[in-house]
């Protein structure tokens, strides 16, 4: 049962990373903690290492009887849902640069939003 949280928790991880800036339009504080993620998400993927939390799935598995899984977490999780090929060293770089990218389109919509000038909006400031 631990094994299937650190599942969701690497899930959950993964969509924050990916698109947590739309989080960032809600509650700017936010951008403390999403930016550091998605830098972390696309150092693993450039770099081709292993999310630690993948090792202490396969850990929790194997303590809880059942088998864990030889590759990575994208691979096993991910990958089929998105892929039907194996997960090869230039798609994990392409899935590093998504994210990157994903996440500078979605902070310069807000930091920048249309009819801005210099990321001054150009209605009037609310008071009150």
């Amino acid at each position: 049962m631990l094994a299937e949280l650190v599942v969701l928790l690497h899930i959950a991880f993964v969509l924050f990373a990916v698109l947590g800036g739309l989080l960032v339009s809600w509650r700017r504080r936010v951008i403390w903690a999403h930016v550091p993620a998605a830098l972390w998400a696309v150092w693993i993927e450039c770099m081709g290492w292993t999310c630690p939390l993948t090792p202490l799935e396969n850990w929790l598995r194997a303590k809880g009887g059942e088998t864990g899984y030889t590759d990575s977490f994208i691979e096993h999780y991910l990958l089929p849902l998105l892929y039907p090929a194996h997960l090869t060293r230039n798609l994990q770089v392409v899935l590093g640069v998504c994210v990157v990218a994903v996440n500078l389109l979605i902070y310069w919509r807000i930091f920048f939003p249309k009819g801005s000038k210099h990321g001054t909006q150009t209605h009037p400031r609310q008071t009150g």
